[in-house]
């Protein structure tokens, strides 16, 4: 299975979230739905770790340039 984009994921499991709101699905189908929607989330959860550990914060701007902090 190829990897899923964060977007993509994310579309996917607000599309679960609908389906299964509506309150009209079988309770074998609101299982499997629940089951894909628990992975979407896993994926996106895991892509939004992975950004944030790349997100640097600018502590200010000396005469060398900007100077970047980790946000940690």
């Amino acid at each position: 299975m190829k990897e899923k984009k964060f977007e993509e994921a994310l579309g996917e499991l607000e599309k679960i979230v609908q389906e299964m709101e509506q309150g009209e699905l079988s309770l074998e189908d609101s299982f499997k739905k629940f089951e894909k929607g628990s992975d979407l989330a896993k994926v996106c959860s895991a892509k939004l770790a992975e950004v944030e550990k790349k997100v640097k914060v600018l502590k200010g701007i000396s005469e060398e340039g900007p100077e970047w902090e980790n946000l940690d």
